[in-house]
């Protein structure tokens, strides 16, 4: 059944900065059935220059202007995450499905009330972990599925990253380290799609304990996290994050242990990921990436809105990722 009332999904993007350049919103005139109506940013110059070198016919500089706007069905959040509540609930007061960035909010509390928020006004909400659809991860969870490397046991998710000088001169202008905006350090904005993707793989975790604490101090927010989830399948998992490490350390790499074999894989990487069995030993994997990576996943999305097929990030899978990281966090050391 349809969940708009139109048969073409007009967009109106909030936040019109980097992630709607190449990542996300490009797509959404390239999808049948689905264009881009309006864009807002509270800057009227950089609005305006977006627009113009996207060829968007209509722009604003409030909120709530555009999500006012009767030509528009559907709304995309794409500002930082301290802004995804309050914008949430004014579109959907407005009656307008929702789709958010990552991670969802800043907190798992927030995710709730947008929830919600949601489901009062009768809207659908969904959040942009779009790896759930990318053409490798599919394959990877085909591999997980159909028992190739048998019973899983455990999973580990190991990222290391240098810490950027240019962040301890320049850090008031990066919203990634500002807890007040993000909800955390760099581990909120990354590891939220690898902790969604495990969701994906394994279902939902329903234990988690960790220690997060600022090493380096070069910012505000938490600059390592370890730490450990079980999930309600049974499987268990760990993880290993720290964005202070050298250089020549640098790695993202997690690995799927079961009782017949591995996948090795990286979150941010290409493509690409490596299968171990004990029956073929080792096999390579290489999947095209589509030039908008978040394409195959709005498709499903103004699918899912026009009755014609289902999204399977909403946000409620969504939110568990933020409950999964507010627990990880929670022992500062």
């Amino acid at each position: 059944m349809s969940k708009i009332q139109d048969k073409e999904v007009r967009w109106g993007i909030l936040g019109v900065g980097n992630v709607c350049e190449i990542k996300s919103a490009p797509a959404m005139n390239l999808i049948p059935n689905s264009k881009i109506e309006a864009v807002m940013r509270r800057s009227e110059a950089k609005v305006k220059d977006y627009a113009e070198r996207h060829g968007v016919s209509k722009w604003y500089t409030s909120a709530i202007e555009l999500i006012s706007d009767p030509k528009v069905n559907a709304i995309y959040i794409a500002t930082p995450p301290h802004a995804h509540l309050e914008l949430a609930k004014l579109a959907a007061s407005a009656g307008k499905p929702v789709y958010v960035e990552k991670p969802m909010a800043r907190t798992h509390v927030e995710c709730l009330e947008m929830i919600e928020s949601c489901e009062q006004a009768g809207v659908p909400l969904y959040v942009a972990y779009y790896r759930r659809e990318l053409p490798h991860f599919l394959k990877i969870k085909e591999l997980i599925d159909s028992g190739v490397i048998g019973d899983i046991r455990t999973v580990h998710i190991n990222l290391k990253q240098k810490l950027d000088a240019s962040l301890i001169t320049k850090v008031e202008t990066n919203w990634r380290v500002d807890p007040e905006l993000a909800g955390g350090g760099y581990f909120f904005d990354l590891a939220s799609h690898q902790l969604d993707l495990m969701d994906f793989f394994f279902g939902k975790i329903t234990q988690a304990n960790g220690f997060a604490s600022n090493q380096a101090g070069a910012y505000e927010a938490e600059d390592i996290v370890v730490g450990g989830f079980a999930f309600e399948t049974g499987v268990l998992g760990t993880g290993n994050w720290c964005f202070s490490s050298s250089a020549n350390a640098e790695i993202d790499e997690t690995t799927i242990f079961g009782s017949k074999g591995t996948i090795q894989f990286e979150t941010f990487g290409k493509g690409e990921f490596t299968l171990i069995t004990d029956e073929k030993g080792i096999e390579n994997f290489n999947c095209d990436l589509p030039k908008h990576i978040q394409e195959p996943l709005i498709k499903t999305i103004v699918g899912d809105l026009l009755g014609t097929e289902t999204c399977n990030s909403s946000g409620v899978s969504g939110a568990r990722a933020n409950w999964v990281m507010d627990q990880l966090v929670k022992n500062k050391v």
